[in-house]
């Protein structure tokens, strides 16, 4: 995957780190959320900056979703639906956040985009290619809008990564590398039974690994072409199936390589829940992203943090943008599908023991 940006694009992203870019919608937008698991909080914050955005319905059927429907303002107000499909059959909707259990996703999706409903899903879009095949031909039938909720891409941080490597700051990119290490807050009782079984969780590699491979892809320009891996679950046997730590390696399009690791041992008394690290490495310096700070070297310059970073609309904010006036989306939907078979042949192959194609 290669990365093409104009010099106006390039002086536009450098401008940055000024005023959130505003999003203007010509009309009020329904939304429906479909279930409370995962990143809704991206529709609830893009409808604070965005007043035609109108949460009108969501399908809250689990305790815990009741509860929190219940206790936030603009779920409160929202009409509740026990069942996601009865919601679809009551309400006229413009847009459906679908925020369900792994292993309802892509039928999710796909009744969505049977009743011509743009659709922005968490991920993974899907827990098994067959599964990725079907929502593929669904939403091209019936010629959809379709993004993932992957916000990491939205990130300063993250964008400006990819100015810096697109802009030949650090030369060719050879090697990437990459961590995400979360806590399990197990104790809080943050992890649902349906994370703990396989069939209905899909694999850490798919849940936590797209938010990673898509920056490391994103970020780098480069394409992953090879995958091995390897996953397990040791150490907390009331997790049953779920994996607590897994490690990738990728080759690249260019014969250079990538690595990602992750795992759920981040300590509860870390200072923050999650530890993400993304290190890019060229023929002509290094750009490293560590602990909420953005370090770039290269042959003419020392160390230094990167401050000046550019600033984007949140990632649902953007899709409706690209809905409603036109505008491209940050996230195109070959990206999604390209993230999603990637995880999903890389958990393959940690589960097959073997080297994989991608």
């Amino acid at each position: 995957m290669t990365t093409a940006w104009t010099r106006r694009a390039m002086l536009q992203a450098a401008a940055g780190a000024a005023a959130l870019p505003a999003v203007r919608l010509p009309k009020p937008v329904r939304v429906g959320i479909l279930g409370l698991d995962g990143h809704y909080s991206e529709v609830l914050e893009a409808a604070e900056i965005l007043p035609q955005i109108q949460v009108v319905a969501v399908a809250a059927s689990k305790p815990r979703d009741i509860e929190r429907a219940e206790k936030n303002p603009v779920l409160a107000r929202a009409r509740r639906y026990d069942d996601y499909r009865r919601l679809l059959d009551a309400e006229k909707l413009d847009v459906a956040a679908i925020c369900d259990e792994n292993h309802q996703r892509a039928a999710t999706v796909l009744a969505c985009a049977e009743r011509g409903v743009a659709v922005a899903a968490e991920k993974p879009l899907a827990i098994s290619l067959d599964e990725l095949a079907a929502v593929r031909a669904g939403v091209a039938r019936h010629k959809i809008p379709l993004t993932m909720l992957l916000p990491m891409r939205f990130d300063p941080h993250y964008l400006a990564m990819r100015f810096i490597v697109a802009s030949g700051q650090i030369g060719e990119p050879v090697s990437v590398g990459a961590q995400k290490s979360y806590k399990l807050g197990l104790a809080r009782g943050q992890r649902p039974a349906w994370m703990r079984r396989r069939s209905t969780y899909g694999g850490t590699i798919p849940y936590i690994g797209i938010h990673m491979v898509d920056l490391m892809r994103w970020t780098s320009g480069r394409e992953f072409v090879e995958a091995a891996a390897f996953h397990s679950a040791v150490g907390v046997p009331e997790m049953g199936e779920m994996e607590n730590n897994t490690a990738i390696i990728f080759r690249l399009d260019n014969r250079g390589t990538a690595s990602l690791r992750m795992d759920y041992l981040r300590p509860e008394a870390a200072p923050t829940h999650g530890d993400d690290r993304l290190r890019i490495a060229g023929a002509g310096g290094v750009v490293e992203y560590m602990a909420g700070v953005l370090t770039l070297i290269t042959a003419e310059r020392a160390p230094r943090t990167v401050t000046e970073l550019p600033s984007h609309a949140p990632l649902f904010a953007d899709f409706l943008d690209s809905i409603y006036n036109g505008k491209k989306h940050l996230l195109p939907i070959e990206d999604i599908y390209r993230v999603t078979e990637i995880v999903l042949r890389a958990r393959d192959a940690a589960d097959d023991n073997r080297i994989v194609r991608l």
